[in-house]
């Protein structure tokens, strides 16, 4: 019985040993990242150069289900593109203001009728990509929202969607 007990502490303690390696590493490598570069970059990844509008829409989402756009037609991608009641500049207008209004974002490109941000994670850095496309033809705004590493973003671009969608809802009712 005592030997059993043994390898089990013996177990546990070699369990626990390694897990408090893992996390110094990972705050080291973390640390060392902040204070080279001023701010966490290690999971920020690079732009895809997928982004953008190619005839008349956004690209479309990768096969990883860490992506929604309303272009998508299958129920793990797909999202509702967003409704606009003003003028198509009047839209951008309100989703850059909205956008600006949140953060850790970074507009990168803004047009007549697009508009593309950077969203990034607080404690790790990932770094999300948003594309905005006013579509006039269905009056509406066409939108993408994707990871740039990981499989899973458990469910951070379309909960990031929604929460635009309702704050620029507002905003076109208070105006």
């Amino acid at each position: 019985m005592e030997t059993t007990e043994k390898k089990s502490s013996n177990l546990l303690q070699k369990m626990f040993n390694i897990t408090i390696l893992l996390l110094l590493v990972v705050a080291i490598v973390v640390g060392i990242n902040i204070a080279t570069s001023g701010k966490l970059t290690l999971f920020a990844g690079t732009r895809p150069d997928n982004l953008g509008v190619y005839s008349g829409r956004l690209a479309p989402c990768p096969s990883s289900p860490n992506c929604v756009s309303s272009y998508s037609q299958d129920i793990e991608h797909s999202i509702a593109s967003m409704s606009y009641g003003s003028e198509p500049e009047m839209a951008i207008a309100n989703l850059k203001q909205i956008i600006e209004s949140m953060p850790r974002t970074n507009i990168i490109k803004e047009e007549e009728d697009y508009l593309y941000a950077e969203f990034t994670s607080k404690i790790m850095g990932y770094v999300d990509d948003v594309e905005f496309l006013i579509d006039q033809e269905a009056n509406a705004i066409q939108v993408r929202s994707a990871s740039r590493l990981g499989e899973s973003d458990l469910g951070v671009n379309r909960e990031r969607v929604e929460t635009i969608r309702e704050k620029l809802n507002e905003l076109q009712a208070n105006t």
